[in-house]
């Protein structure tokens, strides 16, 4: 059965120095809160182009923490396009990356960003514990 869980978190971008390439590069630093009591780290690559809104990018995080008291890590894959404004963006868990208490972990997260505050809601599968 499908659980559904939201709170806030902090993200922190540091950007990184990658002369020479069409892309930019950020390290990611999260702090998340709510039912997903969590850190995470990983990067992002982002490309813009001449037409305004409209870019790309793609990164990889690792989440160390505890999911509805279940304690473990797992992968986030993200993948979002903005085509002139309109945007589509998709975070997966990545099949097989959790650990701990989250093995065998999957679902989606959906990013919220209102009032200048970022959210999560989090729609994810977890086997029973055992």
């Amino acid at each position: 059965m499908t659980t559904h869980v939201r709170g806030p978190f902090e993200v922190k971008l540091t950007p990184q120095a990658d002369e020479g390439s069409p892309v930019g590069r950020m390290l990611l630093d999260k702090q998340f809160h709510g039912d997903l009591q969590a850190t995470s780290l990983g990067q992002m690559l982002a490309a813009m182009t001449p037409v305004t809104g409209s870019a790309a990018y793609v990164a990889i995080e690792q989440v160390t923490g505890s999911l509805n008291g279940r304690s473990g890590s797992f992968v986030l894959q993200h993948t979002g396009v903005m085509n002139r404004g309109a945007q589509s963006l998709t975070i997966h868990v990545v099949p097989d990356s959790g650990t701990g208490e989250l093995e065998g972990l999957s679902g989606t997260m959906k990013i919220v960003i209102a009032d200048g505050k970022h959210s999560y809601e989090f729609d994810y599968d977890l086997p029973a514990a055992a």
